[in-house]
């Protein structure tokens, strides 16, 4: 295949909020620093100060005033918690923890990579949930899978920047040369005689010599490491079991009040009127008022706020609400419409955007042509902690307590709907309840900011479950009508996907978050002959991205269509599909974020074998292959199905063969995998969005049901370890899930599954 359908864009902003990728990219170039894991140009700088003296170490990507002052302050700096590392003289170590926590374990595996490089025992160290300081932490945000190689890099240099210092202290106080040193779990140890220091009677010391070129220190060879690779248990754990309040939902402030913002059901609709008098009357109200809003995507949409003086209040004054809406142009859109224009324009021929070789010639001289047509609904990302943000507005500052996944993105907007200077909006991070994708936009952190403005006490902001499904960024829904070609001895040597392409309101050459399709999600690059063609429909329901962006789906239908033409073919679902990587390479060299087929072979070799490929199975019984390279890993996945006489499906094993370098935490990574298979199958089941004029149809998990526990399948795990950088797991074990199974029903009963979830072609998951 043409190396130039494998210039992926899959990574890593393509999955960030774009209006935030573009100001941080400006900043970064104006700054002439950078924010991505390329190191060369940054400036680590040394903390001095601290009260009762040690060392502590930040680095710097700009210059604020901030930085600088704790950089010059000579000995008189405060005590900075917001430092990578600190080292006291009593010997206590403390990391900070830079990015958002959504479950995903990155509190705690991004603080172990600078222990592993500071050589400093996990059982000694104290992890903090640092600031938001974009100068002092570069990007701090949790999507795309990026936390692992965006900072791989950067915190390996920063933890044997602070060993270099440690163990250069030690030399001088021995009058010994360095090369005679070595730390050693919160020691150096002079090899000579044996002697040993700790980090704390080194701190001071160490404090006071010269920053080192990160460049020019040492990392440790991954045959060195002593704690990553091993299974090491989140941070917060024990708070978590023990009900302490981490979550956003848990905050509390004194004198704060609670808060529920309407809008209109169907998206886009303004206020024209609504009965605030009567609201203000009811239990414990203690304000109702309109906002106009801003009406831009992703921020500040027209509603009604009404606070409370519990959250119980202003729940039962909403149900009281009564407003006369003025629906804005998403109120002409339906599901159904669009089920039906996709069936029309996918039937004929439309514009080209991607074409390799020569389909018309596929198509004419092929032994055997394939045709079949696969749709999937939009999504809710329905996270266990509904959207909420606690606000306080008071001497021109405003302070959020905001569990977003783009904390760094919230100041720039306020400063544009609210007035209010960027420098003049603090943002503490919290732990979050869920993200998926949901909470990189930050409309209901506008909202908490905006009404939080109007008063004079702290206000948290609460969604109920029905407000979160009513007004999520969905994941888009889609249609492909695909063809595909085989020759007399059974090989691909065409595929066409006529699809459709939803796009932006404001501008129609653009497709919503999530929404595009390209010839590299195919993933099968010894294809001669592709096209894709692409119809546009705009849409106004906000879409999103959602867990996988884009993989999410077209994993689904790629992948089932594959394991469909080698069915048409009769050939082994294996062999074809390893036929279709072609010989071990990269689709683009010297990119390690292209496509590599060697790791998409051995990945996919390793689940057939580990799941028992070519085994025999019971009438009733399948086995189905998947795979798919997301968001820089790779995976594969073989399921195992047991089919009864009334389509009822029991998936009995699944098997994940991956290759995202190293697993860096199994206690994390093991959580990740298990919930994308989990996650996958619940979503395969039964999950799906649908509207009528602009408006969401279901309200809560009784009509958007969530699989239980009972429903869960065994679940096992083949980790590869390469050479490779370690990259991100919190959505690179979701795509290849639901072909797998589908492929698996299909081996089982001869059915063929096309349409997601698969409730719609009479299956039912138990």
């Amino acid at each position: 295949m043409n190396k130039d359908l494998y210039d992926y864009e899959l990574i890593p902003d393509v999955d960030m909020p774009a209006e935030f990728v573009a100001r941080e990219n400006a900043r970064s170039a104006a700054a002439a620093e950078e924010t991505d894991a390329s190191i060369p140009r940054r400036r680590f700088l040394k903390l001095t100060g601290i009260a009762g003296g040690g060392l502590a170490l930040a680095f710097a990507i700009g210059r604020s005033q901030r930085v600088h002052g704790a950089h010059h302050g000579g000995g008189h700096a405060p005590f900075a918690p917001n430092s990578f590392i600190q080292i006291k003289p009593d010997g206590s170590i403390v990391l900070a923890a830079k990015n958002p926590e959504v479950g995903q374990g990155v509190k705690t595996f991004l603080p172990m990579i600078l222990a592993e490089e500071l050589e400093a025992p996990w059982e000694s160290v104290m992890i903090e949930q640092s600031d938001i300081d974009r100068d002092r932490f570069g990007i701090q945000s949790a999507g795309g899978s990026q936390s692992t190689p965006r900072n791989w890099n950067l915190l390996r240099e920063a933890g044997a920047v602070a060993r270099t210092m440690l163990v250069t202290a030690a030399a001088q106080s021995w009058g010994v040369d360095a090369s005679k040193c070595k730390a050693d779990q919160g020691f150096v140890v002079n090899e000579s005689t044996g002697a040993k220091l700790s980090y704390g009677e080194l701190a001071t010391a160490a404090a006071k010599l010269p920053v080192p070129d990160a460049k020019s220190v040492t990392l440790k060879e991954r045959s060195e490491f002593k704690l990553l690779g091993k299974f090491v248990a989140g941070v917060d754990n024990r708070d978590l079991v023990t009900g302490q309040p981490l979550f956003g939902i848990d905050q509390n402030l004194p004198g704060m009040r609670y808060a529920v913002y309407v809008k209109c059901p169907s998206f886009g609709g303004a206020v024209k009127r609504a009965n605030l008098e009567e609201l203000k009357g009811l239990p414990g109200v203690v304000d109702a008022f309109i906002l106009k809003g801003n009406s831009v995507d992703g921020q500040l949409m027209p509603g009604v706020a009404i606070l409370a003086r519990s959250t119980y209040e202003a729940f039962q004054a909403e149900k009281a609400l009564q407003v006369s809406w003025d629906k804005g142009p998403a109120s002409s859109e339906s599901w159904i419409d669009f089920k039906e224009q996709a069936r029309e324009l996918t039937s004929k021929p439309g514009p080209v955007t991607e074409s390799q070789g020569d389909m018309d010639a596929a198509i004419s001289g092929a032994d055997k042509t394939v045709d079949a047509f696969y749709t999937y609904p939009f999504l809710s990302h329905s996270n266990l902690e509904p959207q909420n943000c606690t606000a306080w507005y008071r001497d021109g500052k405003m302070q959020l307590w905001a569990p977003s996944q783009t904390p760094q993105a919230i100041a720039g907007m306020l400063a544009n709907l609210l007035d209010i200077e960027q420098d003049d909006v603090e943002i503490t991070q919290l732990r979050i309840g869920g993200g998926f994708g949901r909470r990189l936009i930050n409309d209901f952190v506008c909202e908490a900011a905006a009404i939080a403005k109007r008063v004079d006490y702290p206000v948290k902001l609460m969604w109920n479950r029905e407000a979160d499904m009513a007004h999520d960024f969905y994941r888009v829904g889609g249609f492909h009508n695909l063809k595909g070609t085989l020759d007399s001895k059974g090989k691909l040597t065409g595929f066409q996907d006529r699809t459709i392409v939803f796009t932006q309101p404001s501008n129609p050459k653009r497709p919503v978050r999530g929404g595009n399709v390209r010839a590299a999600n195919v993933q099968c690059p010894e294809i001669p002959n592709v096209r894709i063609e692409t119809h546009q429909i705009p849409l106004q329901v906000p879409c999103g991205w959602w867990r996988a962006p884009g993989s999410c789906a077209l994993g689904w239908v790629f992948q089932s269509f594959i394991h469909e033409m080698a069915v048409a073919a009769d050939r082994d679902h294996l062999e074809f599909l390893l036929e279709q990587f072609g010989e071990p390479r990269w689709m683009k060299e010297g990119d390690a974020r292209a496509f590599n087929t060697e790791r998409a072979i051995n990945v996919t070799k390793l689940a057939a074998e580990k799941g028992d490929w070519g085994k025999r199975m019971k009438k009733g019984q399948g086995r189905g292959l998947s795979f798919y390279f997301s968001h820089l890993g790779y995976f594969a996945e073989v399921a195992e199905v047991t089919v009864d006489d009334s389509n009822r499906v029991t998936v009995d094993r699944v098997v994940v063969a991956a290759d995202v370098g190293m697993l860096l935490n199994p206690a994390g990574g093991e959580n990740q995998v298990e919930g994308s298979v989990v996650d996958g199958l619940s979503t395969l089941a039964g999950q799906e969005i649908s509207f009528e004029e602009g408006a969401v149809r279901q309200s809560n998990f009784d009509d958007y049901p969530l699989l239980r526990m009972p429903s869960t399948p065994k679940i096992e795990m083949h980790w590869m370890t390469t050479d490779h950088s370690p990259t991100g797991l919190g959505e690179p074990a979701f795509p290849p899930l639901a072909a797998a199974v589908t492929n698996a029903i299909h081996d089982a009963t001869g059915k063929r599954i096309r349409t997601m979830p698969i409730s719609k072609e009479g299956f039912q998951v138990v």
